[in-house]
């Protein structure tokens, strides 16, 4: 019996290579990102936003430059809640997911720094971990606020890493924990359980009490200050989606 040959060869393998490549093009992550910051701006526009406080600025006055703490997943509106006069330099991963949230941080009218920290700190220097933080460092000395989110990618959700809290430490300025909830939402089914904001609804901007770090960098004072941050964060997480209308599902 003769061997039926596949005409044309190999073709389903090569459309996969051509539309993996395409989809790696810088090209097509900018118009990514820069399509998902339109669409961001215009939940941003229909929906109602409450605050807290009234004037989500109150905390935070004294405490400029900050380091603006917010989680993985629940990132996607904070850039929108930064006034027009407020300058913020975002730390975005070098990965392809990062290429589409460095086009849309920009179209939100945030500068870019790109690096990110792994847990092992080969990973992190690949990913540009060190030059990521120096230059961080660099802005805040400089008057600067940056943002960053602080659970480390692909690790435990809602579970800050000690890199943020490190950059306190060196710096000397506080993190301050910035959460946006919009009411209708769809959440993904991925690690950090992203949600995808949807528009016509309720919102609500929380902003935490600044935490400083101020201790010897040694890891039981790390741990206490990590500790500190994450129950800050996440009291401002809850109220945001307390304000906006969220049930909050028991853990």
């Amino acid at each position: 019996m003769s061997e039926v040959s596949e005409f044309p060869p190999n073709i389903s393998g090569s459309m996969k290579k051509l539309l993996k490549r395409i989809g790696r093009s810088q090209f097509v992550l900018a118009t990514a990102g820069r399509l998902l910051a339109f669409y961001l701006k215009f939940v941003w526009a229909t929906t109602r936003f409450k605050t807290d406080p009234d004037d989500h600025y109150l905390p935070v006055y004294d405490h400029m430059p900050f380091i603006l703490a917010t989680w993985h997943g629940l990132h996607l509106m904070v850039p929108l809640a930064k006034r027009k006069d407020h300058p913020v330099t975002v730390l975005v991963s070098r990965s392809g997911d990062g290429e589409v949230n460095a086009a849309a941080a920009r179209s939100m009218g945030l500068s870019v720094i790109r690096g990110s920290g792994g847990r092992a700190q080969k990973k992190a220097a690949s990913k540009g971990g060190a030059g990521g933080f120096l230059r961080m460092k660099s802005t805040l000395e400089k008057g600067g606020t940056v943002a960053q989110t602080a659970d480390v990618p692909r690790g435990t959700p809602r579970r800050c890493g000690l890199g943020i809290v490190t950059l306190a430490l060196h710096s000397g300025r506080p993190i301050v924990p910035v959460a946006v909830a919009t009411r209708h939402f769809i959440e993904l089914d991925n690690w950090d359980k992203t949600r995808i904001p949807l528009p016509f609804g309720r919102g609500s901007v929380a902003v935490g009490q600044p935490v400083y770090v101020m201790s010897d960098e040694n890891d039981p004072d790390l741990q206490a200050a990590r500790s500190e941050v994450e129950k800050e964060m996440n009291r401002a997480q809850h109220t945001a989606d307390r304000l906006a209308g969220i049930m909050i599902r028991p853990q």
